[in-house]
Order: structure tokens, then C-alpha cells, then sequence
């Protein structure tokens, strides 16, 4: 073989080496990446219940593209030789929202949770996270996600509180003053998005509705998050959640923003709510 040839042939081969490398660092990088995004609040409960699913796909419907997929583990189950069919509903569609570990038939209706058509008993898991706070008639999206739901199935919610200093805030808050806010704390960020907080939409709300619907709360947890970034708006908007909550003796709290919640549906119609 020609010396030259032979040469051009071994430097390729170094370059394929380095690329396949390159590709095997990056795709280690991300999986380990949506690991760490995984809650193992949501994602222990949806791989009990995909475990209960035999011979069929695990059905999942994603109220809006603001729920991650990563917190649930699906990567895994999927790993595992679960099969996962996600039907996303949102109204405006996934620009500008983070990427996930959206699968390949995984889809999209485009439209309103409140109206938009849902078969009844044809989900094993609901999932909808930071929604509920900017929606209006919030109690009847969650009798939607109820009736979706089939019996035993999960309904997994993650809303930020009305009653609690970050949510006044946000409440209280002129709109030109959260636009300046986002703008700071989130720049390139598509929001803020609108500031509603229906009290059936609270972390009193929605344990009110549960016990009223016969649902069963296995799981609650709070989460305190700290406004982005680390400048003055950040410096004084946590400030003032301080203030808000030292001011009302606590009433409004500072301890947590957020709440998140395991919900079960039944499969007995008439079983006992704890």
C-alpha cells in the first residue's frame, strides 16, 4: 500500500475515534444531566405504576410544555423496556420552552385544557406543573384531568401557592413591574405569563378538592425557590418575600413557594379517603 494512503487512512481513522469519543462524552453528559433533573417524588410513583401496566403502554398526558418530562424518569423506564405514549396539550405549542426527553410519537394538540377533547378513563398518569397559578376555572381542568384519568391513576400537580409570600407578591405585583422583574431575573425567557392564582388552584385548594372528589393525596411535599440570577432584583425580591411574610406573622410564608403533589384516583368508587 502507498505510504501516503496508507498515512491519509490512519489519520481518519484517529479522527473517527476522536468523533465517536466526542459523541459518547456528550451523550453521557446529557443523560446525566436529565438524571439530575429527576424527582424521585414523581418518578418512584410512576415506575410503581408503569410496573402495573402489563402488556400495554404506560398513557401520559402533559398539561403544557412547562412540565418536564425529565423529573418523571421516563429515560429510564424507557431504558427498561417500558413503553411510554405522551400526548402533550398546550396552547401555544413547545417554542421557547426547554427540551426534554420528549420521544419520537410522543404529541401535541394545540388548544385550551378547559375544552379541548380528552376520552375519559384513557390516561394512567396526569402531569402539570406550574400551570394552575396563570389559568382560569381551575377546578374544572382538574375534573378534565379526574375523568381522563383511568382508575388507580396518577395525577401528579406541582403549583406555586397563592398563600404564601412569593405568591402575594406575584399577585399584588402591577404588570409593568413583573415585566421589568422577568426581564432581569429571566432574560430571553418567554413570561411572565399571567398571575391569576385561583384559590382552587392553592395548596388549600387542592387538597379541599381532593377530599371533595374522592381522590387520595399520597404525597405532599413544599419547595422553597430562590428568585434567578444573583443582582439586586434578585437581592430585593427576596427581600420583600421577607418582609411579606414577617409583616403577617407568618401567615403568608417564606418557608416554601411551591407545592407538589402525588394524587391517586381510586380504582374502588367508594374507597376510603385518609
Amino acid at each position: 500500500m502507498d505510504p501516503a494512503r496508507e498515512n491519509d487512512e490512519a489519520q481518519r481513522a484517529v479522527l473517527r475515534a476522536r468523533q465517536t469519543a466526542s459523541q459518547a462524552r456528550l451523550t453521557a453528559a446529557t443523560v446525566a444531566h436529565r438524571q439530575a433533573l429527576v424527582r424521585e417524588m414523581f418518578a418512584q410513583p410512576v415506575r410503581d405504576h408503569a410496573g402495573r401496566c402489563f402488556g400495554r403502554p404506560v398513557s401520559l398526558l402533559r398539561a403544557g410544555y412547562q412540565a418536564s418530562l425529565d423529573e418523571l424518569g421516563l429515560d429510564q423506564l424507557r431504558r427498561n423496556g417500558f413503553e411510554v405514549t405522551v400526548l402533550t396539550v398546550d396552547e401555544h405549542g413547545p417554542a421557547g420552552t426547554p427540551a426534554d426527553s420528549r420521544a419520537a410519537g410522543d404529541k401535541t394538540i394545540l388548544g385550551d385544557l378547559r375544552t379541548v377533547p380528552l376520552r375519559p378513563r384513557s390516561f394512567d398518569i396526569v402531569h402539570c406543573a406550574l400551570l394552575l397559578d396563570r389559568i382560569s376555572h381551575v377546578e374544572l381542568v382538574l375534573d378534565r384531568f379526574t375523568a381522563a384519568l383511568r382508575p388507580g391513576g396518577l395525577l401528579l400537580l406541582h403549583i406555586r401557592d397563592r398563600d404564601c409570600a412569593a405568591g402575594f407578591l406575584d399577585r399584588i405585583a402591577p404588570q409593568w413591574v413583573r415585566r421589568a422583574l422577568w426581564a432581569r431575573l429571566n432574560p430571553g425567557q418567554p413570561g411572565p405569563y399571567r398571575a391569576v392564582y385561583e384559590a382552587a388552584g392553592s395548596d388549600r385548594g387542592i387538597r379541599a378538592y381532593a377530599r371533595l372528589r374522592g381522590l387520595v393525596i399520597a404525597h405532599r411535599e413544599t419547595a422553597r425557590t430562590s428568585p434567578a440570577g444573583s443582582g439586586r432584583a434578585a437581592q430585593a425580591v427576596s427581600a420583600l418575600r421577607g418582609l411579606i411574610s414577617q409583616l403577617t406573622r407568618g401567615r403568608l410564608t417564606d418557608a416554601y413557594d411551591e407545592v407538589l403533589y402525588v394524587i391517586r384516583k381510586p380504582e374502588d368508587r367508594v374507597a376510603r379517603v385518609m
